[in-house]
């Protein structure tokens, strides 16, 4: 006869949040059909075991269990990454928080000479209708996706940024990354974000801006190319439609 004490409930209801986190970042992909077979095999595999303590049953698929864990970790290798990149970084749980603050202390400041030129750039592209995704980068480190596209390294200027996202450029179609006072690259390629909860309206460009915040720490800004108005996507939440005062408030709220 099986005793339910307070510890039980508190192992059960965090395997539930587990495999419902889990869940949330496979829905709408190939893997989450994965997901469905894997639970329903450790559901076979409890009842076999545990419950109704079949031995022989119960060895073959311990077995299979060990060997199991290990094919896991290959198959959702992906899926794994997002999860831990969405506990480091979008979780506002006391505990998250204190230990994000051990290694990163204090987020850095965007000055002001950057901050005007961004501003400055999108008020052009938006007066134009050039769509442009800036990413501002802050402690994490944007390496891997600055190496999508073409490396600059350049100092921040407002002219080469609108340049970059001319119609006709051949880096127009990506996004520019910025690192302290220099862009580091252009025509880079983003993790696109798979909130379900995003109008259907918006393209790859708002979706690949919040892809990157919610991944990272960086500020991604957005100018739509069909409506010329202007986004920013920072800490995994996208704020549409903002003013030139907005966006430098958002940046200059950095810190």
């Amino acid at each position: 006869m099986w005793q339910i004490d307070i510890k039980d409930i508190i192992d059960v209801l965090l395997v539930a949040f587990l495999f419902y986190q889990t869940y949330r970042l496979m829905k709408g992909t190939v893997a989450v059909n994965i997901f469905i077979g894997v639970i329903s095999f450790v559901v076979f595999w409890f009842l076999v075991s545990v419950v109704l303590e079949m031995k022989l049953m119960g060895a073959i698929l311990d077995g299979v269990m060990s060997v199991g864990a290990f094919a896991l970790i290959v198959i959702f290798q992906s899926e794994i990454r997002r999860f831990f990149s969405f506990v480091g970084t979008r979780q506002k749980t006391p505990f998250v928080q204190w230990i994000y603050k051990l290694f990163h202390p204090k987020e850095n400041k965007i000055e002001n000479v950057i901050v005007e030129s961004i501003c400055a750039t999108c008020k052009v592209l938006s007066k134009n209708h050039f769509g442009a995704i800036i990413v501002i980068a802050n402690n994490n480190d944007l390496r891997e996706y600055a190496q999508s596209g073409e490396f600059i390294n350049a100092n921040v200027n407002a002219r080469l940024v609108e340049n970059i996202f001319f119609k006709n450029s051949p880096l127009h179609d990506g996004a520019i990354i910025i690192s302290g006072k220099e862009i580091v690259a252009a025509g880079c390629i983003l993790p696109i974000s798979r909130n379900q909860d995003l109008p259907k309206y918006l393209g790859l460009r708002h979706r690949a801006a919040l892809g990157i915040s919610e991944r990272t720490d960086a500020i991604a800004v957005v100018v739509s190319e069909e409506t010329g108005k202007i986004s920013v996507a920072k800490k995994g939440i996208l704020t549409l439609g903002i003013t030139l005062s907005q966006l430098e408030s958002f940046l200059d709220g950095a810190e």
